[in-house]
C-alpha cells in the first residue's frame, strides 16, 4: 500500500506542473493587464479591477462546466467505457455554447447597471462598463477554450495546454505594450487596447488547441450524438456541474458584494485590494493546480472501483499545497515594499499592501485545505455538502463579517481580509471533519 501511495503521489505532482504553469499564465494574462495599465492609469488599473470581478464570476460558470467533463470522461475512463467520451464532449460543448452566449448578453447589455450596483466611483464606472463589454464579447471563445481542455486533461494532456497558455500570455504581453502605448505605429488605445489584446489572444489560443486537439485526442464531437438527446449524460454532467457551479458562483457573488464595500473607500483603496488579489493569487495558484490533478486522478480511481486509494490522497496533496503556498506568500511579505511598488509609488497603498499580506498568511492556510477538500469531494460525488456549507460560510462569514469589520468598526480593507480569513479557517476546519469522517464513501460507490 505504501508503494502505491508513493507512486500515486508522484503521478498527482507530475501531474500538477503543467497545471501549475497553465493556471499560472491563465491568471498572468489578467495580472499583467493591469501591471502594464497601471503604470499609465490608476482610474483604468480601479476599471479593470471591477471588470474583472465580473468576468471571474463569467469564467467560474464555464469552467464548472469544464472541470465536470473532466471528472465524466475520467471516470469512464478508469472504467474503460471510451465509447462514452464522445457524447460526454458534444453534450458539454452545446452546454457550454448556451452558457457562454447568455453571459455574453448580460456583459455587453447590462455592464453600466452591474457596475452601478457595485457603487463604483463614478471615474471608474464608464471605463469599467467599456472593458467589460469588449472582454465578455469574445466569451464563446473562452468557452470552446475551457471545454476543448478540459477534454484534453482527462486524457492527460496536459503538456500541451501548458504550452498554449504560454503562448497566449506572450501574445497577451505584446498585445498589451502595442496598443497601451501606441507602439509599431499603432494607435494608444489605453484600457480598450488591454481588452482588444486580451481578446485577440485567446482567440489565437483557441485556434491552436483546436488544431491540438484533432490530431491528438480520440474523441469526434458532433450534432449526431445529440439525436436521441443523452438525457442520461447531461444529468450526469449537471450533477457534478451545477452544485460546483452554485459554490463558485456564490463564492465570486459575495466576493463582488465584497468589492461593493471596498468602493466606499475610494481608489487608492480598490487599487490595493486589485494588487493584494493579485499577489493572493500568485500564492493559492498551486493548491488550485494540485487539487485538479488530485480531483482527475480521484475520478480515475472512482471509475476503476479504487476506493482504498482514494482519501489519504487529498491529505497528501493538502500538505503539498500548504507548504508551496505559505512559502509563497511568506515571500512576498518579506518583500512587499518592492512588490507593491511594481505597480504603484503611492505610501498609502505600500503601507496597507504589507498589511494585507500578513493577513493573507493565515488566509492561505484555510484556503489551500479548501480548495483541495471541495475538488475531491466533487471528484467522490459527494457534490452538495461543499456547496451549502461554502454558501453558508460565504455569506454569513467572509461578507457579513466584513461589512461589521470594514464598515462598522472602521478596519476597511484590513477588515475586509480578516473576515475573509476567518471564513477560509472555518470552511477548512469543516471539510476536515466530514472528509476524515468518510461520509463520501458511500457516494462514490454509486456512481
Amino acid at each position: 500500500m505504501l508503494h502505491k501511495v508513493d507512486k500515486d503521489t508522484v503521478k498527482v505532482f507530475k501531474m500538477s506542473l503543467p497545471i501549475f504553469v497553465e493556471l499560472l499564465l491563465q491568471l498572468l494574462v489578467g495580472n499583467i493587464d493591469q501591471i502594464m495599465i497601471s503604470h499609465y492609469s490608476q482610474t483604468s488599473v480601479a476599471a479593470i479591477g471591477n471588470g474583472n470581478q465580473i468576468m471571474n464570476i463569467a469564467i467560474i460558470v464555464l469552467s464548472v462546466i469544464s472541470v465536470a467533463t473532466t471528472i465524466l470522461i475520467a471516470q469512464y475512463l478508469g472504467a474503460k467505457y471510451t465509447d462514452k467520451a464522445n457524447e460526454v464532449s458534444s453534450v458539454s460543448t452545446l452546454i457550454m455554447f448556451i452558457a457562454s452566449i447568455s453571459i455574453t448578453l448580460v456583459c455587453v447589455l447590462f455592464g453600466r447597471q452591474i457596475f452601478t450596483l457595485l457603487k463604483a466611483p463614478s471615474d471608474v464606472l464608464t471605463e469599467a462598463s467599456t472593458y467589460l463589454a469588449i472582454v465578455g464579447s469574445f466569451l464563446i471563445v473562452q468557452g470552446l477554450y475551457l471545454n476543448l481542455t478540459g477534454i484534453m486533461r482527462s486524457f492527460g494532456l496536459l503538456n500541451e495546454i501548458m504550452i498554449v497558455s504560454l503562448i497566449m500570455n506572450a501574445l497577451n504581453i505584446l498585445g498589451n505594450a502595442s496598443l497601451i502605448y501606441g507602439l509599431f505605429g499603432l494607435p494608444s488605445l489605453g484600457l480598450i487596447g488591454v481588452a482588444i489584446s486580451t481578446n485577440l489572444s485567446k482567440l489565437i489560443g483557441l485556434i491552436i488547441i483546436l488544431i491540438i486537439f484533432k490530431k491528438k485526442v480520440d474523441v469526434h464531437i458532433s450534432i449526431r450524438y445529440l439525436h436521441p438527446f443523452p438525457k442520461e449524460t447531461l444529468k450526469k454532467l449537471l450533477n457534478i456541474g451545477v452544485p460546483s457551479a452554485l459554490e463558485q458562483l456564490s463564492y465570486n457573488l459575495s466576493q463582488t458584494c465584497i468589492m461593493a464595500v471596498i468602493n466606499v473607500f475610494g481608489t487608492s483603496v480598490i487599487n490595493t485590494k486589485v494588487y493584494s488579489s493579485m499577489l493572493a493569487n500568485v500564492s493559492y495558484v498551486y493548491a488550485m493546480a494540485i487539487g485538479q490533478a488530485t480531483q482527475i486522478l480521484i475520478g480515475y480511481f472512482i471509475g476503476a472501483k479504487l476506493y482504498d486509494r482514494i482519501k489519504k490522497r487529498a491529505w497528501t496533496a493538502i500538505y503539498i499545497s500548504l507548504a508551496v503556498s505559505l512559502s509563497v506568500t511568506a515571500i512576498l511579505y518579506l518583500n512587499s515594499d518592492f512588490v507593491f511598488g511594481l505597480f504603484t509609488s503611492d505610501p498609502a497603498v505600500l503601507e496597507l499592501g504589507k498589511k494585507i499580506l500578513f493577513i493573507e498568511f493565515f488566509l492561505e492556510i484555510g484556503r489551500s485545505i479548501n480548495i483541495t477538500m471541495t475538488k475531491s469531494m466533487v471528484a467522490a460525488g459527494d457534490v452538495y455538502y461543499p456547496v451549502i456549507v461554502g454558501i453558508i460560510c460565504m455569506w454569513s462569514i467572509a461578507l457579513g463579517l466584513s461589512y461589521v469589520f470594514a464598515i462598522v468598526l472602521n478596519m476597511g480593507l484590513v477588515g475586509v481580509w480578516l473576515a475573509m480569513a476567518i471564513d477560509e479557517a472555518v470552511r477548512g476546519i469543516i471539510f476536515s471533519i466530514h472528509w476524515n469522517r468518510g461520509k463520501w464513501i458511500a457516494k462514490s460507490r454509486m456512481l
